[in-house]
This record gives C-alpha cells, sequence and structure tokens, in this order.
C-alpha cells in the first residue's frame, strides 16, 4: 500500500470540506461487500484518513457519529435505513433487489429504504449495470457510479516460483442466485475431456451438499468452504481459468482477483463485470448465453484455457484510486450545499 508522509497527510486532514474521519458499515464477515469495506478503509488509510468498518446493527449506537456533519458515512445496502437520520452520508447499492431470491416482501423493504435514503442523502451505484435497473426498473435517482476497490493484497507482485496452473476456480457464496448447478456440469465436461485439470470450489452455502452429490465425488474436484484472502490469492494463482454463473452480478470483487492474478475469466454475457475490461472480452473474459445449458459453458471453458495470459492493469481499481473517488463525491456534493446555503443567506438579506 501506497503511504502518504506526515507533510501529505495534514495537507489533506486541512483541505477544505474534508471529512474529519469516516465511518463505513461492512457485511458479512466475508463476501463482497466486507471486500469492499475493507478495500475502502486501506484506500482510505493511503490517503491519511482515518476510517472504521462498523456492522450494520451498530449505527444506532454509534449515534452521534452518525449526526457529525464532520464525519463521512458510507453506508452499505443494509444500512441505508440509518440515512434519513444521518448527516453526510453516502449509500451505496452493491446491487438491485431480486425478488426471486430474496423475496417480495425483503425486496419492497430495500427499494423503500433505498427511497428514503435518496430523499436526503447520495445514493451510489457500483456499476452502471446497476444504476440502470435501480432507475428504469426501482425507478431510483442513482447520483454517481463507483466501481469496487480491489484489495492491495491482489496487487502485490507475484512469486517468482509459483506452482503450475492446472485448476478451474469459482470463489463466492454457495446460492442459487450464483447458478453453480449449470456450472458444474459444464466443469465436469472439461474434466473427462482433459485428465490434467482440477477444479476448485470455494465457499459456503446452503447448496454445498447438493453440490457435492453432483460433482460425483470426483477427487479433482476440492471444496474448500470459505478461506481467507491469502489463501484464496493462492488458489488463484495455480487457476488458469476463473468461472462465475451469475447473471446479475452487480460488478464483481471476484473478477478483479481473478484478472489480477491472471486468471481467464469465463462469465454470463450479462452482469456489471462486462464493465470491467471490455477490451478483454474475446481474449482474457469468455462469455457465455446464461440460460443455454452446459455445452456452451464448456466452450467457453475452452476457448478460456486456449487463450494466451496477458498481463491486466487493475490500477483504476486500487483502493485508494476508489477511496478518492468517494472524497471527490463528497467534495462536490459539500461546495454545492455551501454554495445553496450562501445563496439562500443572499436572499434572505434582500
Amino acid at each position: 500500500m501506497v503511504r502518504m508522509g506526515r507533510f501529505e497527510q495534514e495537507r489533506y486532514a486541512m483541505k477544505d470540506g474534508y471529512p474529519s474521519r469516516i465511518l463505513i458499515t461492512g457485511g458479512r464477515e466475508t463476501g463482497g461487500v466486507q471486500s469492499f469495506a475493507e478495500g475502502l478503509r486501506a484506500g482510505f488509510a493511503g490517503l491519511g484518513i482515518s476510517a472504521e468498518i462498523i456492522p450494520s446493527a451498530q449505527v444506532f449506537r454509534r449515534w452521534r457519529e452518525m449526526r457529525d456533519p464532520q464525519i463521512l458515512k458510507i453506508l452499505s445496502t443494509t444500512a441505508v435505513f440509518a440515512a434519513p437520520l444521518s448527516r453526510r452520508a453516502l449509500c451505496v447499492a452493491h446491487g438491485f433487489p431480486r425478488a426471486d431470491v430474496q423475496g417480495w416482501m425483503k425486496l419492497l423493504a430495500l427499494v423503500a429504504s433505498f427511497k428514503l435514503a435518496g430523499a436526503g442523502s447520495q445514493l451510489v451505484a457500483v456499476s452502471h449495470y446497476a444504476a440502470v435497473h435501480l432507475r428504469t426498473i426501482f425507478n431510483l435517482r442513482v447520483d454517481a457510479v463507483i466501481h469496487n476497490p480491489l484489495s492491495e493484497l491482489f496487487l502485490e507482485p507475484h512469486d517468482a516460483d509459483e506452482p503450475a496452473r492446472d485448476c478451474i476456480t469459482y470463489v463466492g457464496r454457495l446460492h442459487p442466485a450464483k447458478n453453480l448447478e449449470c456450472i458444474l456440469p459444464a466443469v465436469l465436461i472439461l474434466l473427462r475431456d482433459q485428465p490434467d485439470l482440477r477444479a476448485c470450489i470455494v465457499g459456503a452455502g446452503e447448496l454445498r451438499p447438493a453440490l457435492e452429490a453432483a460433482a460425483e465425488h470426483d477427487p479433482r474436484i476440492l471444496f474448500t468452504g470459505e478461506l481467507e484472502q491469502r489463501e484464496v490469492r493462492a488458489w488463484l494463482r495455480r487457476s488458469r481459468v476463473f468461472i462465475s454463473g451469475c447473471e446479475t452480478e452487480a460488478l464483481g470483487i471476484a473478477y478483479l482477483e481473478a484478472l489480477s492474478q491472471g486468471c481467464a475469466v469465463v462469465m454470463p454475457a450479462s452482469g456489471g463485470g462486462l464493465e470491467i475490461a471490455p477490451e478483454l472480452i474475446g481474449t482474457r473474459i469468455h462469455l457465455f448465453a446464461g440460460s443455454a445449458g452446459s455445452e456452451p459453458i464448456a466452450d467457453a471453458l475452452r476457448r478460456a484455457l486456449a487463450a494466451a495470459p496477458q498481463a491486466v492493469s487493475l490500477a483504476a481499481y486500487s483502493p485508494r484510486a476508489v477511496a478518492q473517488a468517494y472524497l471527490d463525491l463528497d467534495a462536490r456534493i459539500h461546495a454545492h450545499s455551501n454554495s445553496m446555503a450562501e445563496a439562500g443567506q443572499r436572499s434572505a438579506a434582500i
């Protein structure tokens, strides 16, 4: 991580309109929202601004800080309910509600929370894909799009003595929305065709028993459960291909992690992940139609396995770059609010 010197830290702290510190609400102990929160905290630290991750359930215990206009609050989807009662808050939509997965009651509750949040706060989407759905389907105002950060761990140089790549890897929750029941048969086709390959399924969830049964107890398919980030990186560095089946992925931190570690990526021809590096589609990124069955997925896997390695620059997704984007948005909002207040004072004086 790039750290700032004392003079640069003081310059940021003294800069007009910048927050004194930042509160970020996290998600599960592992997963995309928590990775987002940890990456953002590291980015603010690199800019010399203190940031703290708090569970969504604790926001009301931190009531004074939530009301403090000197503290910037970055609220995840599960904490946007606190936005109407907070001051200086940015609400982040990490995706959009799905009735088929979350149920209608939770969908309506999330939309209502976003509506309330938008009344007094700014709503940030993590991709243009998510922003379009929030605007056109749910009629929500989206004020900015800021992509997710990639952890500094995945930006570190590769080791000279890395193991040979022989894996097809999935990283994520074992959840119905991830379409693993479509991915696994395609992976089995490739394992039958290429005996030197193996597969690794990283993650936990309610589908694990069914997936292990569908894997036919093939010893070349390993289910690891949840892993720490460094262990995930180790698996990606021995993987030739990373695969995902989620058709509504808002952006996909796992895509960023895989590309950063030299993996080719196989993904559905939809979702926010297509925004990460459109120029790599057909070379390092290979698409399939999500509803077409196992064989098109297997074809995409074959193309990915045949692709030549290619370096991918992900500097725009560094924690510091993403944290700066949030500070820039907050500064624009702060400047606009000050201008409106000054205009109101002038009108009152006249």
